[in-house]
């Protein structure tokens, strides 16, 4: 699954272990997250679009 969560974290100065600790999951989660290697849980996407102040929607994308 795309999407533009190192877009979201570059525009807000945040490096992988900084967004990684405010979402209480690994940098390495992060970084599989961001290359597509992983796919968040529901609970974890929805976590993810909170933070953003965004929709699930509008993180990620279907292929």
């Amino acid at each position: 699954m795309k999407n533009r969560l190192k877009v979201l974290r570059a525009e807000r100065d945040w490096s992988q272990g900084d967004l990684a600790e405010r979402l209480k999951v690994s940098r390495q989660s992060v970084n599989a997250i961001e290359t597509g290697k992983y796919d968040p849980s529901l609970p974890l996407a929805f976590r993810i679009a909170d933070l953003f102040d965004l929709s699930i929607e509008e993180i990620f994308l279907r292929d």
